[in-house]
């Protein structure tokens, strides 16, 4: 993984102190809460119902185990023993002390990590596949690109105070696990006529209270113009979106008033104004590349003899390696997903313990790396297949092996009521209700690939709009109910949820799933996932059943 340089860890330090200054002059009483309210946000800190939230960068989802250790340690020593894992591959404390942050940034700093620009109206941390560099379906690893846009965005002087927040994300995979459709600019890594690897650019993208997919504003851009193109689009954005109402500051809502064609040539215009003065050289590509060479793989891993008896004698074990793992780009390895979504646990959150423990199993298997993804899970991604049943074991022993990876209790969750100042509803007690109504691993397993996203508010930070079953919290007269919508999807073939009628009530949202579920069963075709089901039949018979008069 890269490796900060004296540059990068200045960068880090020099704001730690300066940040350290900022806090105690605002605790002296010396800077106003509405000044300091934006240099906390440049600094990832949140004040949420309870307490301060402090948001921790993940660069494109990469850690070591000693990043893992120390994030175990800052979870016992600044918090209440846990971190939660969110969509953007980042981390959150929840119960940090206002005046105890900045010791907690010198933690982080040490450890070559930071919460820079992970809140505000700036450019946000770029996101990327989780199984980059491992995965059997990508044509490059895209990660060297995700650490030369981290590299150009850390306090770019143009852009620090944009019209909205801004997100990137960057995939090379045939299927997008990274939502790249969603994102403000999402890259795709493709090959032109000549087999020549460039980038297909996706604009306007997002979700929230106008939820909008990207849409392609080039088909093929040459390595070699990845920053000036950037460049550009965050400069026509931030000349043109809008100030005046942050419901349509993004850039989806740009896109959309001025039309993408006319978009598109805003930002030819400016790119070709600036493009011959930041040009990429291979030697720079090459360079933040070596970051990101391959392990040093086995050349004599295989699927020996004891694994193979193992999936025939241990059942559960074999439920595991079925969901919770995929295939390695190299003989004898397997990806290792490792779940956050134990019935008995908030959706994306690991206690210190487990990340201790993680750190371990990181060093001891997959080459001391973790990664997060997308959907709030992490991924140990150099397994040898012979280590997979001792792996799968001491994960079983961490509550961390539940065989659900992309199943009905694989939930994406934002913290709802229990801790955010914005939300109307709960969302992490409808997501243990729905756990403990779904507690049978037959039925979970029988519904087969179904991806339920839940949040609190319209914000939208776990993504509803484009869940295949989506639930949205809404506040009725401090009553909370919940908005479904079905038949949304954030990879490759991205769509928005349909609404399904009027919202529900708390009491009723669970049974209302159920509900769903049994007209899936009942009309799906052989092993027919839910998501194509929907599509095919449309929300009219769900609709009929969930709303049939008593």
């Amino acid at each position: 993984m890269y490796q900060y340089n004296d540059i990068d860890q200045k960068i880090v330090d020099d704001r730690v102190i300066q940040y350290r200054d900022q806090t105690e002059r605002f605790l002296n009483g010396e800077i106003p809460d509405d000044e300091f309210r934006a240099l906390r946000l440049m600094n990832g800190l949140y004040i949420q119902t309870h307490a301060p939230m402090l948001r921790v960068a993940g660069p494109y989802g990469l850690f070591s185990a000693t990043q893992f250790r120390k994030l175990a340690s800052i979870a016992r020593e600044y918090d209440k023993g846990f971190a939660h894992f969110t969509t953007r591959q980042n981390i959150q404390y929840n119960w940090p002390e206002l005046a105890r942050v900045p010791d907690l940034l010198e933690e982080l700093a040490s450890v070559q990590m930071h919460a820079i620009q992970t809140s505000g109206n700036c450019l946000r941390n770029t996101t990327s596949d989780p199984l980059a560099g491992v995965c059997v379906d990508e044509i490059e690893d895209p990660r060297p690109y995700c650490e030369i846009i981290r590299q150009w965005t850390t306090l770019h002087p143009e852009f620090a105070y944009l019209p909205r927040k801004f997100k990137i994300a960057v995939s090379a995979s045939t299927q997008d696990r990274a939502a790249t459709q969603l994102h403000d600019i999402g890259l795709h890594l493709v090959k032109d006529d000549t087999g020549t690897i460039g980038f297909k650019v996706l604009v306007g993208g997002g979700l929230g209270r106008t939820p909008v997919i990207g849409q392609v504003i080039r088909p093929y851009l040459e390595k070699k113009h990845l920053l000036s193109y950037l460049e550009a689009i965050v400069r026509v954005y931030n000349l043109n979106g809008r100030r005046d109402n942050k419901y349509k500051a993004r850039i989806k809502i740009l896109v959309r008033e001025t039309g993408v064609e006319t978009f598109t040539q805003m930002v030819e215009t400016e790119w070709q104004a600036i493009k011959n003065g930041m040009e990429l050289t291979e030697v720079r590509i090459n360079e933040v590349k070596s970051h990101f060479s391959e392990p040093a793989y086995s050349t004599t891993a295989k699927s020996d003899l004891s694994h193979a008896q193992h999936l025939a004698n241990d059942a559960a074990f074999a439920l595991w390696y079925k969901h919770n793992t995929v295939a390695h780009k190299k003989s004898g390895y397997r990806i290792a997903y490792v779940s956050l979504k134990a019935p008995d646990t908030p959706p994306g959150d690991a206690t210190h313990q487990q990340l201790d423990a993680l750190a371990d199993l990181a060093d001891q298997f997959s080459f001391g790396l973790i990664r997060s993804t997308h959907r709030q899970n992490l991924v140990l991604a150099d397994i040898e297949q012979a280590n997979l049943y001792t792996l799968w074991q001491q994960l079983d022993a961490l509550n961390l092996a539940t065989p659900n990876i992309n199943c009905i209790t694989d939930m994406i969750c934002c913290p709802g009521l229990d801790y955010c100042a914005l939300a109307n509803a709960g969302s992490i007690d409808i997501a243990q209700d729905i756990n403990d109504l779904f507690d049978n691993m037959d039925y979970i397993h029988d519904l087969g690939h179904l991806k339920i996203n839940l949040s609190g508010c319209m914000n939208g930070c776990a993504h509803q709009s484009v869940g295949n079953i989506g639930i949205l919290g809404v506040d009725k007269k401090g009553v909370e109910w919940y908005q479904i919508t079905l038949g949304g999807s954030s990879d490759e073939n991205a769509a928005l949820g349909r609404r399904l009628g009027p919202a529900v009530s708390k009491d009723e949202i669970t049974p209302t799933i159920k509900t769903i579920l049994d007209v899936y069963l009942e009309k799906r075709l052989d092993d027919e996932n839910f998501l194509a089901t929907v599509n095919r039949i449309g929300i009219s018979p769900f609709k009929d059943k969930v709303y049939a008069p008593n």
